[in-house]
This record gives C-alpha cells, structure tokens and sequence, in this order.
C-alpha cells in the first residue's frame, strides 16, 4: 500500500472532481433539460472546484499528516480557489450584469456587445455542499483503498 500512497494523493481528489462534476451535470441536466454542454457549466450546485481542493486537503491530511508541508499548500490552494468560487466570481458576475443593464440603457447594437453572463460564481449552499461531498467521497475512497 505504501508504493500505491503518492499516486492515491493524486487520484483520489481527481475522481472526486469529476465525479462531482458528473453529479452536477446530471442535477442541471434534471432541472432544465438534458444538454451536453452543461457538462461543462461552471457555478451551479455543487461546486466541483470546492468539491476537488477539500478532497485534495482531505487526502493531504490523511497520508502525509496535517503536519506537512504539503498540507499547508494544500490548505492555502484551498482558501484560494473557495474564495475564488464564492467572493470573486460574484463580483465578475456583478459587473456582467452592471455592463449589460448600461448596453441596453445606451441602446448599444447587440451584436457590437453580446450579451455577458451574470452568474459565474457559486452560492455559499454550492460551496457547502461540495465541500461536504469532497469530505465524505474522500474519505470513503480512503477507507475503499486501505
């Protein structure tokens, strides 16, 4: 088991990524309508971003020791990429719709400026619920391969 610890670091995280990112394409799927393009939509419940960096955390935390090195990157790329999800985007967001609102009142050609998208970032109940699914997919994949 122990040859196979570097590369479970690595993987475990991965396939909670995209597992996570499967579990989202089906729930938008469900909501509005089966697309293929929505497998790759960004925001929206959960956040797979947040769902990948917990789980990296989480398996950091297991076979190096929260001790490490490596778990103080692993916890600094989290706080990152959250906060990304939550805090920065939202503000991305909210300038997509200030621009759009300011194209329209100018009477802008819209095919000068197309339309921008206003929600690229995650709600905090997205945010949650992948980093809860991040936890628990982590740990039971550690217990599957110990």
């Amino acid at each position: 088991m122990e040859a196979l610890q570097p590369s479970l670091v690595f993987l475990i995280p991965i396939t909670v990524g995209i597992l996570t990112q499967v579990l989202k394409f089906a729930l938008y799927s469900y909501k509005h309508g089966f697309n293929i393009e929505y497998a790759f939509t960004h925001g929206h419940m959960p956040s797979a971003h947040t769902s990948l960096v917990v789980s990296l955390l989480t398996s950091v935390a297991y076979y190096e020791g929260v001790q490490s090195g490596a778990f103080a990157l692993s916890a600094v790329l989290a706080f990152i990429v959250i906060d990304d999800a939550a805090r920065i985007r939202m503000y991305l967001g909210d300038q997509g719709r200030y621009l759009n609102m300011l194209v329209e009142q100018l009477h802008i050609p819209k095919e000068q400026f197309p339309r921008l998208k206003e929600r690229l970032g995650h709600r905090v109940s997205e945010i949650i619920g992948g980093a809860f699914i991040g936890l628990f997919l982590t740990l039971f994949l550690i217990e599957l391969f110990s």
